[in-house]
């Protein structure tokens, strides 16, 4: 297996910082982002699946207003992402996070949370698929 190449690991360094200066859900969402960011996903069946969260958003209001980890459109993402090998692949994502986060205290804790949560860390991905489609198409 080839390292990866050393501007993702920059990135990947600049992420962590980023996620040790940020609190709350939004850590545990930008986790999330970096390590689904392997998830092998069907390009349709997630353009499908966002399209229907976004109609969601919009049926309960304001489309731009904050997304909510609990909310309906994120949930029903999650649910229609959902699958074993795919939770699998954030697992691995997540575990990889953790052995590059030396010193980030924060970040760590953070990680174990997430590594011993699965359903909270889906939603999390969930949430940061569907905030970077909108930031995306906004």
């Amino acid at each position: 297996m080839n390292p990866p190449p050393e501007d993702a690991l920059i990135a990947l360094a600049g992420g962590l910082r980023a996620a040790e200066a940020t609190g709350g859900d939004d850590r545990l969402v930008l986790l999330c982002l970096l390590a689904g960011r392997g998830l092998v996903l069907d390009e349709h069946e997630v353009a499908a699946a966002l399209r229907r969260s976004e109609l969601l958003l919009a049926a309960g209001g304001d489309p731009r207003r904050p997304l909510e980890l609990h909310g309906r459109a994120v949930t029903a993402l999650a649910e229609d992402l959902d699958g074993p090998d795919r939770r699998a692949q954030l697992s691995a994502g997540l575990a990889t996070l953790a052995r590059s986060a030396t010193g980030l205290s924060e970040v760590t804790s953070a990680l174990e949370r997430l590594r011993h949560d699965a359903d909270l860390a889906w939603l999390c991905y969930a949430l940061a698929c569907l905030a970077e489609h909108l930031a995306d198409d906004g």
